[in-house]
């Protein structure tokens, strides 16, 4: 009797695993912005537009080896949104998005500060979704606008 019971409990925890296994994400889709920042300010404020057109690239690198090991690029829709297809589990890498290149000449300056986004792109995290969330990223003009001025102004206002 308990080799029966022991069986069965074996039995058990196989069946749980496999279908634990086959509910591991395979495949992951990582989103987010590009915008243009034409105040230098090096994030998004009132004068920021979205760029449509513009390249984007996710590299994930070995986290000890620093080995790239995975790459995919992609392009803005017309609101300056991306999404990217990710093939595979990455626990073991160190994955950014960055924004490669502008589709407009007077906002091709990367930004240094938010030049790229870190993105956790593994099932063993604690999200129940495929779906990776990247911050903004983008680009700059070469001279800042005149109207920046008040719109950083009453950014600070609003601040205090």
């Amino acid at each position: 009797m308990a080799k029966a019971v022991a069986l069965v409990s074996a039995i058990c925890i196989l069946a749980l695993a496999t279908i634990a296994q086959s509910h591991k994400h395979e495949v992951f889709k990582v989103e987010g912005d590009v915008y243009c920042d034409p105040c230098r300010v090096q994030f998004q404020n009132a004068l920021s537009q979205k760029l449509a057109g513009a390249t984007v690239r996710l590299q994930c690198s070995n986290i000890e080896t620093k080995a790239v090991t995975y790459t995919v690029e992609g392009v803005t829709d017309s609101n300056g949104h991306y999404s990217l297809q990710v093939t595979g589990d990455h626990e073991n890498d160190t994955c950014d998005v960055k924004a490669i290149k502008s589709p407009r000449p007077d906002c091709s300056e990367p930004l240094t500060d938010v030049a790229e986004s870190r993105i956790v792109i593994t099932e063993n995290i604690g999200i129940h979704t495929d779906v990776r969330f990247a911050n903004p990223i983008g680009f700059m003009t070469k001279e800042a606008n005149p109207q920046c001025i008040s719109v950083i102004q009453d950014f600070f206002a609003d601040e205090q």
